[in-house]
């Protein structure tokens, strides 16, 4: 149990880097740094010989070697990789301690056909040459991954704590519950109620979904090049409401064959897909903030705790939204905003779980 616990932690924090430094590897146009895969112009790492340079730029005309870019992809491939051996470790754990009844045995291999699909989306985004709905879905599938790996550390956490609460002397319980017993009496109760805990429930997954869909959209900016569509901020162009083309805007497939390097799209429809993503922020910066004040206003100390953390995660990611467009999309605050939308990912999975799995008794202040 020890030894799955620390991997899954291992996992959880490179899980967050592969997704933050794919972003980086993306925005630094260096997705197609390797035109192949799972090699680079057919070696395990980048060529840098000269006679390993020619022999790949024969091999691919349309493509010269630029290592800086190609080893910022193999680097990328190299840290998701490590990531799927710690998966398929801690799935192999799974099955093979059978004594520890603690261990999940269903999510590790779950993660492991995520890992294989992210591997083949992660394929198809080279071949098919960054295809936007292939490059978001692989955005996706890594933020699926690390939300799942955090479910699952935080799982098994509380079940150690459990555990540990199991272990403790029996006399050690008798003076806790005298103690609490006496709070009990002088103190008026703080536990949350049935119809309360429910309803924050089901704000806290519908938050979740509402910033999913926002994630969406970001990557679909990000992928079809429209982070700059719109200069200036707060409007569009200096219109409040730009001229759109939503029909051409969002065509999920265009079939194969096409190179999205830099983007296909004309103007117009690159300022709708900015310009929804803007109205995506608006509903989720409200969606997110009204499910704060909420828990702010909860008599359990843990979800007013919840909700500062969520203020906090929110305010930082908006700073950085708003800044990414004023300094005209510097590329480390861009991989930022990645970052920050991972960090809102990792509290509001945190708290579905805190919310989800405990009992309402146990949530008190």
């Amino acid at each position: 149990m020890t030894a799955f616990r620390s991997i899954n932690l291992v996992a959880l924090l490179l899980c967050f880097c592969v997704v933050v430094f794919g972003a980086y590897v993306r925005l630094a146009d260096a997705g197609l740094g390797c035109p192949d895969w799972p090699g680079c112009y057919g070696h395990l790492g980048v060529p840098e010989a000269h006679h390993e340079v020619t022999a790949a730029e024969e091999k691919f005309p349309q493509r010269p070697v630029e290592a800086h870019k190609a080893w910022k992809e193999m680097i990328h491939r190299y840290l998701a990789s490590t990531l799927g051996l710690l998966i398929v470790a801690m799935a192999l754990i799974s099955v093979f301690n059978k004594r520890e009844t603690r261990l999940p045995r269903r999510l590790p291999w779950f993660l492991v056909a995520l890992v294989i699909f992210q591997g083949m989306l992660g394929m198809w985004t080279v071949t098919w040459q960054l295809k936007p709905l292939v490059v978001t879905g692989h955005l996706f599938g890594g933020l699926s991954t690390l939300s799942l790996l955090l479910w699952m550390w935080l799982s098994v956490r509380k079940t150690r704590t459990a555990a540990a609460v199991d272990d403790r002397p029996q006399r050690e319980f008798r003076s806790e519950r005298e103690a609490a017993f006496s709070f009990a009496t002088t103190a008026p109760p703080a536990q949350v109620t049935s119809s309360i805990l429910g309803g924050l429930r089901i704000a806290a997954a519908g938050a979740l979904l509402v910033l999913a869909c926002q994630i969406f959209l970001g990557g679909w900016t990000s992928t079809n090049y429209a982070a700059l569509a719109c200069p200036d901020f707060p409007t569009c162009h200096g219109q409040w409401l730009p001229e759109t083309d939503v029909q051409e805007a969002f065509v999920l497939w265009r079939g194969l064959g096409i190179n999205y390097e830099h983007g296909v799209l004309d103007n117009r429809a690159r300022v709708t897909i900015h310009f929804f993503h803007r109205i995506g922020a608006i509903v989720t910066t409200l969606v997110l903030g009204l499910l704060a004040i909420v828990m702010l206003r909860s008599r359990s100390l843990v979800v007013r705790r919840f909700g500062i953390v969520v203020i906090c995660a929110l305010a930082l990611q908006v700073v950085i939204g708003i800044s990414t467009v004023k300094l005209q999309l510097p590329l480390l605050l861009a991989a930022a905003h990645n970052g920050g939308a991972a960090l809102l990912v990792i509290v509001l999975v945190s708290l579905n779980h805190f919310l989800w799995t405990q009992d309402k008794k146990e949530i008190v202040s």
